[in-house]
Parts: C-alpha cells; sequence; structure tokens
C-alpha cells in the first residue's frame, strides 16, 4: 500500500468540483497543469481565474521533499517557526553528502563516519516534528519520491531544484528553497506566480539509440536554460504515451535546466504500470476513477495552438542521440555532428571518465539499457578505454538490479559502483588528478555540467548525454565516437559495431530489496530532543535577519559586479563546502567565491572601498558589514541559475548584503532573495550594467514608497562626482513587501503574522 493513501484520496475526492468550478470560471476548456493548480488552491474552490504570468496564486501542496543538504536549513528554519508537527506529510532523504571515492560500500561508511552529527540531527528533527526520514545510502531523494510518494493529480514541493522529476508520475512537483518549505509545513499558504504553459508535443516513437535523455536535450537546445522561465511544461501526444514513467521523469528532471517552473506528463497505461510495479495498487486504482481529470481536456489535445503560449512539436521517430555541453546543459550537439563540432571547438577528445547515475537517469530501465551495451562489449571483446561509474538511483533499483546480473555485467567492464546517492553529479567526487586541474573530457548522464561542477576542475569538459551513450562513449574512450555508423576493434583485432541498446522498462521478476532505507518517525514528537553543540562546526541555530528600519537605504558599496554565467554554485559552491550547509556563517565563507569580477576578470578578488586593497568576497562582505556599510551585488543573464540551494540568498544576507540587481533572475534565486528579506531587483534598462563602477556608493531614492509594480530609483555615485540615476524593476507585490520590512517571511511567521 502506498504511503499516505487517505491524503491522495482526498485529493481526488475535492478534484472533480474544483475543476469543473475552474472551467466554468475561465470559460474555456484546461489544460492539465491548469486543473492540478486550480484543484490546489490555498481557499478551497476557485473563485476567480488567474492571469498565466501576472497572478500571485497561494496554493496549498500535498506534500514537501527535502534533501540532506538544503534539509538542513530548511529545518533550521522550521525549529524557529514554533511549530509542533508539520502540516503536510514530509520526508528527508540523505543522498547529498556522500562522497563518490572507492566504491559504495567505503565510500557510504565514510560518509557516515564524517557527517553523523548531521544525520543524527536530521534523524531527530524528523521524529520530532513527524517527518518520514530516508537514511544514507536509501537512494537519490528524485528517484526514491517517484517510486513512493508521487502521484498523477497530486502537488508538491521539494527543496531541490530537480523535484520536477516527480512529474514523470503526473506530479505538479517544484523546486522551492528552504523558506517556502517551512511555510507549507508549518500550514501557511505557498505563493507562486500563476505560470505560463509550454506546450510540447511529442510525436512518433523512439528507436535504436534515441531515449527520453535525449528528448530534453533537443528541448533545452531549444529553449535554452532561461526559455522556460516562468512557465510549466507540459508534454502530450502520442509519443508521450509511447514513454515510459521513469523516461518521463527524467525528462522532467531536466526541465529544470531550461529554467521550467516544473514539468509534466499526463497520467496513462505507462503510469499505471509503474505505480503497480511500486506497490501502489491502490493509488492506481484510485487514478484509473479519475482519469478524465489527469489529462487535459480533449479541445486541448485537438487545437494545443489555443491553450498553450507556447507550442513545440517533436518527432521521436527522428531523434539521435544527443550529448550537450559543455560547461552549460543548453549546448545540444547530435551525435552525427560531435566530429566536426568538436574539432572546430578544440573540444579534448579524449574522454575519461563515464559516469551513469543522478536524480536524472539512475532507474532501472537506465541501468537495464546501459547494462546491454556492456555486455555487447563483453560479449564481442571489447573493453572500456575510459574508467566507468554508476551511481544506482535508490537502494530498491540496486538489489533489483544486483539480483538480475546488471551490476555483475557493468564490474566486468571494471566499472566502480558507488553509492545510491547523487556522488559526482553535485560535486560529491573525490577524483583523482582533479587538483591538477589539467584539460580533459567527461560524459555523464546527469542534469548538469558547469564548470567545475563535478570534480571542481574548471578545466574538465563535460557533457551530458544517456546512460547507453555513456556506455559506448566509455567503451570507446572517444567523444566523437558515433555508435550509429562508427566500428571498434576488439581484443582479437576485428572491428564490431554495437548495436542499439535494449532493457526492461520495469523488472520482469518484479522489484525487491531487503531494507530500503526508510525509517518512521516516533508517535510522540514531544519527547524528542533537538540538541544543536553551540562550538559545532557543521550546525548553527539561525537568529533572525534584522527588520528594514523604514529610511533609505544609502551609502552602499558594491560588493561584486557579477560577469556572465553566476549560477548557485558561483554564488554558493556544493562540493567540499556541502559540509558547512547547517552553519550558516561557516558556509557563509564560500559566498560568490566563484563569480567572476567584470572589472578584473577574476574570481574572488573584488576591492576592499574602505583599505582601497584587493581581497575575496567573503572578507570584504565581512569588513563592510563590520562598519556598518550595506553591500549590493550586480549580476548579469539568468542570475541564480541551477540549484534551489537558498543559502545562494541566505549567505550575502548573513554578510550584509541588502540588495541584488541584475540583468535577470532565474525563478527560485528571486523568490529565495525575497523570502530572506533581500531586494531582488533588475535593471529597466539592461545596458545601465555597463553604467556601475568598481568604486561606486549606493543610494536608495525612494525605498520608503515601496509598492507593487511601481520601479525602485538608485543613484550610483562614481568617484570622480558624477552620478548615474538607475530605474530598477521588481516584480514583488503586497505581501512580499511585508517580507522586506519584516527581514524575512520566516520573520512573519514567527510573529504569528503570515
Amino acid at each position: 500500500m502506498a504511503f499516505d493513501i487517505n491524503m491522495i484520496k482526498g485529493v481526488y475526492a475535492q478534484m472533480q468540483q474544483r475543476v469543473d468550478s475552474a472551467r466554468t470560471i475561465v470559460g474555456r476548456p484546461l489544460t492539465y497543469s491548469e486543473k492540478i493548480l486550480y484543484a490546489h488552491l490555498y481557499n478551497g474552490n476557485p473563485a476567480v481565474a488567474y492571469t498565466r504570468g501576472e497572478s500571485y496564486v497561494d496554493f496549498r501542496p500535498d506534500r514537501v521533499a527535502m534533501q540532506d543538504a538544503t534539509a538542513q536549513m530548511a529545518l533550521l528554519q522550521f525549529i524557529q517557526a514554533g511549530k509542533l508537527k508539520t502540516a503536510v506529510p514530509s520526508t528527508v532523504h540523505c543522498d547529498h553528502l556522500i562522497q563518490a571515492k572507492v566504491g559504495a560500500k567505503t565510500d557510504l561508511q565514510e560518509a557516515i563516519s564524517k557527517s553523523s552529527e548531521v544525520f543524527n540531527f536530521l534523524e531527530s528533527v524528523s521524529n520530532k516534528y513527524g517527518i518520514g526520514f530516508w537514511k544514507p545510502g536509501a537512494g537519490i531523494i528524485h528517484q526514491v519520491v517517484l517510486e513512493n510518494y508521487a502521484f498523477p493529480g497530486g502537488m508538491m514541493i521539494g527543496t531541490d531544484s530537480h523535484t520536477p522529476n516527480a512529474g514523470g508520475l503526473g506530479m505538479v512537483a517544484i523546486g522551492v528553497g528552504g523558506a517556502d518549505a517551512v511555510d507549507v509545513m508549518a500550514g501557511m499558504a505557498w505563493e507562486l506566480k500563476m505560470p505560463k504553459l509550454i506546450g510540447v508535443k511529442l510525436i512518433g516513437k523512439l528507436s535504436g539509440w534515441a531515449s527520453p535523455k535525449d528528448v530534453i536535450l533537443e528541448v533545452a537546445g531549444r529553449l535554452t536554460v532561461k526559455g522556460g522561465t516562468g512557465a510549466i511544461v507540459e508534454y502530450f501526444g502520442e509519443g508521450a504515451e509511447s514513454l515510459s514513467a521513469t523516461g518521463k521523469g527524467t525528462i522532467c528532471n531536466m526541465g529544470a535546466e531550461i529554467g521550467a517552473t516544473t514539468s509534466i506528463f499526463a497520467y496513462d497505461d505507462a503510469s499505471e504500470r509503474y505505480l503497480r510495479a511500486t506497490d501502489r495498487h491502490d493509488v492506481a486504482e484510485a487514478a484509473n476513477q479519475m482519469k478524465a481529470y489527469l489529462r487535459s481536456d480533449e479541445e486541448v489535445y485537438t487545437n494545443p495552438e489555443a491553450y498553450y503560449d507556447q507550442l513545440i512539436e517533436i518527432n521521436l521517430s527522428e531523434l539521435e542521440p544527443r550529448l550537450n555541453g559543455p560547461f552549460t546543459p543548453d549546448l545540444m550537439t547530435p551525435v552525427s555532428k560531435m566530429k566536426e563540432t568538436a574539432a572546430a571547438n578544440g573540444w579534448p577528445l579524449e574522454v575519461e571518465w563515464g559516469l551513469i547515475g543522478s536524480c536524472t537517469n539512475s532507474s532501472y530501465e537506465d541501468l537495464s539499457r546501459a547494462a546491454s551495451i556492456a555486455q555487447q562489449a563483453i560479449d564481442k571483446g571489447l573493453g572500456t578505454k575510459a574508467s566507468f561509474g554508476i551511481n544506482p538511483g535508490s537502494e530498491v533499483v540496486r538489489y533489483t538490479a544486483d539480483r538480475d546480473g546488471l551490476l555483475k555485467t557493468f564490474e566486468e567492464l571494471n566499472a566502480v559502483i558507488f553509492t545510491n546517492a547523487c556522488g559526482p553529479c553535485i560535486g560529491q567526487w573525490d577524483r583523482e588528478g582533479a587538483d591538477k586541474e589539467e584539460k580533459n573530457t567527461i560524459v555523464h548522464s546527469f542534469n548538469r555540467n558547469f564548470k567545475k561542477r563535478a570534480d571542481g576542475n574548471p578545466n574538465t569538459y563535460a557533457f551530458v548525454t544517456s546512460p547507453e551513450m555513456v556506455a559506448a562513449i566509455a567503451i570507446a574512450g572517444r567523444l566523437d565516437f558515433n555508435p550509429l555508423t562508427d566500428k571498434l576493434v576488439n581484443k582479437n583485432g576485428e572491428e564490431v559495431m554495437l548495436d542499439a541498446p535494449k532493457g526492461d522498462e520495469l523488472p520482469t521478476k518484479g522489484y525487491a530489496f531487503e531494507d530500503n532505507g526508510y525509517q518512521a518517525p516516533v508517535e510522540d514528537g514531544s519527547i524528542v530532543d533537538v540538541i544543536v553543540n553551540s562550538n559545532s562546526e557543521r550546525l548553527q541555530l539561525l537568529e533572525g535577519f534584522k527588520p528594514w528600519n523604514g529610511q533609505n537605504i544609502t551609502g552602499a558599496k558594491l560588493l561584486i559586479k557579477a560577469f556572465g554565467k553566476c549560477t548557485t554554485d558561483h554564488i554558493s559552491m556544493a562540493g567540499p563546502w556541502l559540509r558547512f550547509r547547517g552553519h550558516l556563517d561557516n558556509i557563509a565563507n564560500n559566498t560568490l567565491i566563484g563569480a567572476v569580477n567584470a572589472f578584473n576578470q577574476d574570481v574572488n578578488k573584488v576591492k576592499n572601498q574602505i583599505t582601497g586593497e584587493y581581497g575575496t568576497v567573503p572578507d570584504t562582505a565581512r569588513a563592510y558589514k563590520a562598519a556598518n556599510i550595506p553591500s549590493i551585488i550586480v549580476g548579469d543573464e539568468n542570475y541564480g541559475e541551477g540549484s534551489s540551494r537558498e543559502h545562494a540568498a541566505m549567505q550575502p544576507r548573513h554578510l550584509g548584503s541588502v540588495a541584488v540587481l541584475v540583468r535577470s533572475f532565474a525563478r527560485i534565486h528571486e523568490t529565495n532573495l525575497k523570502k530572506q528579506g533581500m531586494l531582488a531587483l533588475t535593471f529597466a534598462d539592461k545596458a545601465d550594467y555597463d553604467k556601475i563602477k568598481e568604486d561606486d556608493t549606493i543610494n536608495f531614492l525612494d525605498l520608503t514608497e515601496f509598492a507593487p509594480e511601481k520601479p525602485l530609483k538608485l543613484e550610483f555615485v562614481h568617484t570622480d562626482g558624477t552620478k548615474d540615476i538607475i530605474l530598477a524593476n521588481h516584480t514583488y507585490n503586497s505581501q512580499q513587501i511585508e517580507w522586506f520590512k519584516a527581514g524575512s517571511a520566516l520573520n512573519l511567521i514567527k510573529a504569528g503574522k503570515a
């Protein structure tokens, strides 16, 4: 039986009436996404029609999921909220703090030894507040959610940007910061601007080497890393119904890389098969009674141009494998074009590592298709020319794959089986030789390939592709290898070719496990004490940020003018810094150390206007804070792209920054800044970015008149005595302005005013 089956039945019990009411109020047929959104309004039955891309709407999600790196800060904030128990079913998943180095058994024990303080904290908080706890080694959050919690027609939020993975099972699942999670766990409304809708019509059927991963790699190539911002991407068509549930999860998961609010597929036969295979027959039975409401209205499918803000069509029958990269997940190259493209760009052709796993591609189907390539290599006398690593998505997937011989096949090709965890995908990879920073190429089935992301080496050229392509390229050892056309020479000197991959959508013998890693909370959380050592380097109880004093902010200094791409990895790095995710002051020492200073093109070297000397970004920020001087950050396009980590907002706030002024924001980061009491502003004229000088002093001229839809005026005073008045737009509504005035959204919750 499924977790929280009564909650799921409750959602379905009210869905029909709410959707029918919404259809009447809106006055037209509804898309599937709209049905779920209108069925989850905080105040119940729909009363007004909301405008996509404009209306702020209060929602009531069904559940919350948190991974261990972000859960620390989320739960530290929840402790401050003063609640006895979470208002909705919530879970914590320990998957980020496990470093890949030697292999699963050794690496897991090493992580438990090094991070026991954090794991014990998360376990105790989970027990106290009624939160389900998934132990280290249980699996990657999004694979575990898909196997256990995702359900068609539901709505969830998660403190990880790849939460949309659950859209593969028909759920509106959205990545958020920890402060948003606190709102929902505290029973408050969760606010979101009504998303626009991008429809992706899939026709035809995948065959040969093409995979679901190639669908999203193609979409990323078309829309770019910010093309989905503020929108839900909804997939439909005959091609959509030909895909497996986990394949759909892969596509939805990586929608985060185009900035989408979330992505989703309708409920269909593949969804039902997956629910039943994962022992959720009760959910399947309930969903079958709601089929008409778990898909768009037929008029939408007949005439999609009338119902989506943007429409894309992809013919799966014509799709070939893609490799996206390096350094950005939207630089798309079809495998047939890689030889010429790689040569033209000077990309290193020798591949040193092939890595399969991550929340994007670590299902049983993924492993089975990749294993079919590995088995061919064994049968045809081939080995691997690149190092080879596998991260299973969950203990259920690992145990089942081991039982069915898939892991043995990989091991015969000298693959390292890492822990059921994120590992290299989020920088948790102790890669030998990475510190030498040598130019090299790796291929992986992950979702992101930002510079320094996987191994900390800025000269690692990482390419994103499907698990089966990773296996083929690891065997060939070359980036420009095209398995559709190229031959390999085996150990006997014979030329051989790899056949197209084959795999099982679901294990023919069913899923199995001995211990899936789940630990239910105790019934009475009041007996549990949550203790944080005041001398801990890993955990630190939070103090509320100071409220705004009601005056114009004046005399602020420019902390950094970031040049070009500035992701959350640049603002708050992962990798070795993950160990400080529960200690705000310690992790603040990595604030913006990866951002490029526009004035000198250096990293982590900015001018301290007090001393005139150059220093690190965190040291300079602390110097301003000690002198009671506010600081401001200036950034470029799509600032804050990437992870949901709210540390990228909390750290500058903690170090005394009051505003971030950029050409454009990534959605989650903009919201996180607002939640933490920061001013998230955009240039009304993007060319004004060029007017910002290194020694500028900044004065707000009309912050005392802060109001929705009213731009703010900022005065930039240059050292030569000249000034530039810059107009800054914002997207704050009345409630969000109250967050700023109170110092943070959490401060309002604590005061009982949210």
